[in-house]
């Protein structure tokens, strides 16, 4: 039987994932009580046909009581014990978003009240879900993310998988910007040459021609990817013999649209010849785009 658990903040896009992960054929239960975990997967373990409940979702948010989330390693590891294969999900966002998101919705917040605003709530519901957040297998930080690019990035990472096959998602970045908070690794290629002293390429990304004809030029560039690749190269095979399920490397210039970005490309196409389950993002460039800026 394969479980999971979809958790995280409140307005960071649970909703979303668990709606993708039952179009795709699990069956999905929302804000399950921590406590009903194990019974639910013993009951299910016991029906005579249990291929409708052999893939189960559930999500599992604040609206728990705080004394069972904080029991919730306990019941994990009873679950992995008595052979379920549990996956966590966490979803987040930084916390301005999250209150743009519930202005924008108008909904109101499980956790406040007349004496707990909704940044307070917000704040407090980050640390009552601490023992989820912990044990997650996938970080997913939904910042500047439309509800579209959730359902593909959670469709392609977490049911275009096999089991115990290494999932991996090359993001590019802009320091100015922060760095994201899901990265497992982060790469900083500050140091080559920059497209953007070039006033000419500066309306080009580095998916661009223009950019890529400049990158390319410069040697520094071909052998920051060629160590890059060889690095990766060489590690994450560590990684999925440990059982680890997914890795985020992100790669970081100043402004998060020329270099960052050529690099990125440059390990996608690299690693889609060794690994099945191949993601690129690129953080910065549709907020460039919806500026008019590209």
């Amino acid at each position: 039987m394969k479980l999971i658990i979809v958790s995280g903040r409140s307005g960071s896009g649970k909703s979303t994932a668990l709606h993708v992960l039952e179009d795709l054929g699990f069956y999905c239960i929302d804000n399950l009580p921590i406590g009903l975990l194990f019974p639910l997967t013993r009951e299910a373990a016991q029906q005579e046909a249990p291929g409708r409940l052999r893939k189960m979702a559930v999500s599992i948010d604040a609206r728990n009581l705080s004394a069972e989330l904080a029991n919730f390693e306990q019941i994990y590891r009873q679950l992995r014990d008595a052979g379920v294969v549990v996956e966590i999900i966490f979803l987040d966002a930084d916390e301005q978003s999250l209150l743009q998101r519930f202005h924008a919705t108008r909904r109101k917040h499980p956790l406040s009240d007349d004496r707990t605003s909704l940044r307070e709530a917000i704040t407090n519901e980050k640390a009552l879900l601490e023992p989820l957040s912990k044990l997650a297998d996938l970080y997913i930080n939904t910042t500047g993310m439309s509800m579209y690019e959730l359902r593909d990035m959670v469709k392609q990472r977490v049911v275009g998988r096999k089991d115990q096959e290494l999932a991996l998602l090359f993001q590019s970045f802009g320091f100015k910007h922060g760095v994201p908070v899901d990265s497992d690794y982060v790469f900083d290629v500050r140091c080559l040459p920059n497209p953007y002293w070039d006033t000419s390429l500066r309306k080009y990304v580095g998916t661009d021609q223009p950019v890529i004809e400049f990158l390319e030029r410069e040697p520094l560039t071909g052998q920051m990817v060629d160590d890059l690749i060889r690095f990766l190269d060489t590690w994450l095979p560590s990684f999925a013999d440990s059982n680890r399920s997914y890795m985020t490397i992100s790669i970081g210039c100043t402004g998060g649209q020329h270099r960052s970005v050529y690099v990125c490309e440059q390990l996608g196409q690299h690693f889609r010849t060794r690994y099945n389950n191949v993601q690129v993002r690129h953080t910065e460039l549709p907020h460039l785009q919806a500026r008019g800026e590209i």
